[in-house]
């Protein structure tokens, strides 16, 4: 059984696949408290469901890319059985995680969404630096960025990993109505970062306060 917080369709607003219908599963529950985070109504809300029901949702919807996000998805072991049957069903899946998890036992075809947590954020520290090695070339990293210390500490893990060699794209994204993205994109280019400068396409096409979307 999985606790479920919502199911809803709408457009991807981050990574690569951003401007895309989606279909997103938002999987209750988090043990990180992230300074900025946006959807602290994940921590509690949600309700039991098995996984063949929510595949069955999901299915029904007629999308073909779907994210699992949450909260922190990896923290519900019935995540796995999950990802399986959606990509068995046909779809392209999407995995966003906080990187304090590990990936290991996330399914080959998924796409894994690496968020490195930033000293802003409050939760750096809880960072399991193995899941950088377990990056698959179609994996992408993204880093929340709200001050140039934040972008430092980026910019330096992105060198001392590699990761430009290693992950489909890295994605630096400011946080939403604190860091300029002007400021951000002028770090970026003066430091010729092999980094895409990311905006969160939902927060832009509707409020940043609404949910469902």
């Amino acid at each position: 059984m999985l606790t479920i917080n919502e199911i809803f369709h709408s457009i991807q607003g981050e990574s690569s696949f951003a401007g895309q219908p989606c279909v997103f599963v938002r999987l209750t529950a988090c043990d990180l408290r992230c300074t900025w985070c946006d959807t602290p109504y994940a921590f509690h809300e949600g309700r039991k469901r098995s996984v063949e029901d929510v595949v069955a949702e999901v299915s029904a919807i007629g999308c073909p890319l779907v994210e699992v996000t949450g909260g922190e998805p990896l923290l519900q072991d019935d995540v796995f059985p999950l990802m399986s049957s959606l990509v068995a069903q046909g779809h392209r899946v999407l995995l966003e995680t906080g990187g304090h998890r590990s990936t290991e036992r996330v399914p080959a075809d998924v796409v894994v969404i690496l968020d490195v947590k930033c000293p802003g954020s409050g939760e750096s520290h809880r960072t399991d630096w193995g899941n950088l090695e377990r990056l698959r070339p179609h994996d992408e990293v993204k880093f929340v960025i709200q001050d140039r210390a934040d972008y430092e500490f980026a910019r330096d893990v992105v060198a001392r990993h590699a990761l430009a060699g290693r992950a489909a794209a890295i994605h630096f994204s400011p946080v939403h109505g604190v860091l300029p993205p002007a400021e951000l994109a002028a770090w970026v280019l003066a430091d010729r970062l092999p980094a895409r400068v990311q905006l969160q396409v939902h927060k832009i096409i509707w409020s940043p306060e609404t949910r469902g979307v």
